[in-house]
């Protein structure tokens, strides 16, 4: 049996993600194991006392999540190897009586708070904000007594004994947060399906170009990029590394060969894994970098090297 960490205590966001996955892992036995952050379940992956890990990577409210790209590019090396979008709905819950009256501190994880913020503006605008690890922690707080209530998911209401003063309250209603299934570092990525992601990270010169340089390297093999976000490389104010997610997998020509060209450039900073897409169709690719355009033209080259006369592919 498989051990998964996931950004805990039950009835986050995370805890739906993971389940997600697992339903999709076609009877494989895993016990969930939640943690107490983002850093603490990556480190129980690292050290290998889980098998895998599940943690938030974007919202489509506040983005990138600093933390868990942190993680990725820092650190011993890790891959991912499924993906999951949850749709997320905040409520606000309380303890069973508290009218609104009666909340002075309102807990939430930071992104929870961005989502939450105008609701709260609007209709408790004397309430303390208080940050916490999840959105669940928030919810365990309540019930614990330590906050008068908690933006959370509507699952932890009914995990803490919790009551709903306000339902849907988030200022985006179709918000959507993405996560990912993270295992060791030299894991094999699964099987291509037709629809997958590749994830990596480069690092380039701070000179005029050499970004460009890069990011042409991707296009020009027919790649369809879909997320560029940069991150402090934390050794020097200005420099960044690059997170890149680009549809195909490595296993494709076009994307074996644009991480080959990036390992020749020395830009490739970490592969981070092709897995299957989950949200979205892969846009095709350009005619001239289908397998069957890549063999057509390897025959080629390998027919001008041999001498045998063969009409080069058109």
């Amino acid at each position: 049996m498989q051990r998964w960490a996931y950004l805990g205590p039950q009835g986050t966001f995370t805890e739906a993600a993971v389940i997600a996955v697992l339903q999709r892992s076609q009877g494989l036995e895993v016990e969930l194991v939640p943690a107490a952050g983002v850093s603490v379940a990556l480190q129980l992956l690292r050290s290998g006392d889980v098998d895998a890990a599940c943690v938030p990577l974007e919202n489509s409210v506040e983005g990138g999540v600093p933390l868990t790209q942190d993680e990725l590019t820092h650190g011993d090396a890790l891959v991912i190897g499924a993906e999951a979008f949850v749709p997320v709905t905040f409520d606000l819950l309380v303890r069973a009586g508290t009218v609104a009256g009666d909340i002075r501190t309102v807990g939430s994880h930071p992104h929870g708070h961005a989502q939450v913020r105008d609701w709260l503006a609007e209709h408790l605008p004397t309430a303390e904000i208080v940050v916490t690890t999840s959105t669940a922690a928030a919810a365990a707080a309540v019930a614990a007594g330590e906050i008068d209530a908690a933006a959370a998911a509507p699952v932890a209401g009914s995990r803490y004994g919790l009551t709903a003063l306000a339902t849907d309250v988030g200022v985006v209603r179709d918000a959507i947060t993405r996560f990912v299934l993270l295992r060791p570092g030299g894991t094999p990525p699964p099987e291509p399906t037709g629809n997958d992601r590749t994830s990596f990270i480069v690092s380039v010169d701070n000179q005029p170009g050499s970004l460009l340089s890069v990011l042409a390297e991707i296009a020009g093999r027919g790649i369809n990029m879909t997320r560029l976000e940069s991150r402090p490389t934390r050794n020097k104010l200005g420099e960044y590394v690059f997170l890149i997610d680009a549809d195909g997998h490595i296993a494709e020509p076009a994307m074996a060969d644009t991480v080959a060209a990036l390992i020749r450039r020395a830009a490739l900073m970490r592969w981070l894994g092709s897995y299957p897409r989950m949200s979205g169709t892969n846009v095709p690719a350009a005619d001239f970098a289908t397998a069957g355009r890549y063999d057509a033209a390897a025959e080629a080259v390998s027919a001008i090297v041999t001498g045998v006369v063969r009409r080069v592919p058109s």
